[in-house]
């Protein structure tokens, strides 16, 4: 447990400059990035998130899923 608490504060400590590091990270990416396609995304995304209980990336990895099983 320390270990994973030491080792994600010092990620963070070095990567505080990275802000691609920061917008692959967070499922927030309204307040990190000023992009307006990256604020669009995240606005659907949360509606999505508040409607299906998933977000967007979970539907797209499940739908292939899906279809890789469908043509097996």
């Amino acid at each position: 447990m320390k270990k994973n608490l030491i080792l994600s504060i010092l990620i963070l400590m070095v990567c505080t400059g990275c802000t691609e590091f920061a917008l692959l990270s967070s499922s927030a990416t309204i307040a990190v990035s000023h992009n307006a396609y990256a604020k669009a995304y995240s606005g659907i995304d949360m509606l999505t998130i508040m409607q299906t209980e998933k977000d967007i990336k979970t539907h797209v990895y499940e739908s292939l899923k899906d279809d890789k099983k469908s043509n097996d």
